[in-house]
């Protein structure tokens, strides 16, 4: 099988919806914070660092709905609402999102922090299961490669004697 399914249907499934409910939930942690507790955050620093946290804000928001709309296309693709031929099409491909400059994070109250630090290690998550798919399916990685081998090296060794003998 050459499709991305090929990297085992069901644990896939189960990746692509547990990865969508952790999307959703930072998305609404990053909407609850960056609307209420962020403006109170923002008072203590001068308007440089207000600008900073502002852009921030809009980065992390860019991350998450990028991950999103990545994983709702690959639930769609499940259901077979698209076909897989679609799928490498820049459209239906993970956005760009930019990194956050340790320097900023440093600035940044706690909570921030988390939640910027958090939106770029799921949007890396989410874009090495993308690429480690369009390696499937262009045939540059062979599925299960680098996972354990089918036969134990011990039942191997265990052949070679009953042949030998």
């Amino acid at each position: 099988m050459s499709t991305a399914e090929s990297l085992n249907p069901a644990l896939f499934f189960r990746l692509v919806d547990a990865l969508y409910i952790e999307a959703l939930v930072m998305a609404d942690e990053a909407r609850a914070y960056f609307d209420q507790k962020a403006s109170e955050d923002r008072e203590m620093f001068d308007t440089m660092t207000r600008l900073t946290l502002t852009c921030e804000s809009l980065k992390v928001t860019t991350r998450l709905m990028h991950v999103i709309a990545w994983l709702m296309t690959q639930k769609a693709w499940q259901r077979g609402e698209i076909p897989e031929e679609t799928l490498d099409d820049s459209k239906y491909r993970l956005g760009p999102a930019s990194e956050t400059d340790d320097a900023v994070l440093a600035l940044m109250p706690s909570c921030a922090r988390q939640l910027v630090q958090g939106s770029q290690m799921l949007y890396g998550r989410v874009l090495r299961l993308q690429n480690q798919m369009a390696e499937v399916r262009t045939g540059a990685l062979v599925p299960g490669a680098g996972l354990a081998p089918s036969t134990s090296p011990a039942r191997e060794l265990l052949g070679r004697l009953e042949k030998a003998f």
